[in-house]
């Protein structure tokens, strides 16, 4: 498998991977644990960002995978991809603004921010696997 295949699964894994982190920051915010939640919502940010620039390069190199799925499941697949590409277009800005004010300890405009964003965030994850077992596992 050359690299330009390998990416598309590179890239589900960096979204999986990223809504861990998001999970783990979450639980740590909630125990107070301040320090570790900043170590697991930096690592949250830089695996998105890599995931970025992955899926630039690849959407630069590759040709467009057609959906094969058929039936219902196609308005579904359609509709999942569709807000999840509005979403995290949106959820870019956001996050990091939402990181900025974490990192300069203006913590009620962070959990003000954080409070809409983490739930758009982990979609935006979430929905990238759930796109990507659809088009290259599900209906490959």
């Amino acid at each position: 498998m050359d690299a330009a295949n390998l990416l598309p699964h590179i890239n589900a894994s960096l979204n999986a991977l990223s809504a861990v982190l998001l999970v783990a920051g979450r639980v740590l915010i909630a125990q107070r644990r301040i320090a570790a939640h900043r170590r697991a919502m930096l690592g949250a940010l830089a695996v998105s960002a890599l995931f970025l620039v992955s899926y630039i390069a690849y959407h630069y190199a590759a040709p467009i995978f057609v959906f094969r799925g058929h039936g219902p499941i196609r308005a579904v697949y359609y509709a999942l991809l569709v807000s999840h590409v509005v979403l995290a277009a949106l959820a870019l800005p956001l996050v990091l603004a939402t990181a900025w004010f974490g990192l300069n300890r203006i913590d009620a405009r962070h959990r003000a921010l954080a409070r809409w964003v983490w739930p758009l965030w982990m979609y935006v994850s979430i929905s990238g696997v759930v796109v990507y077992l659809l088009l290259y596992q599900v209906y490959a």
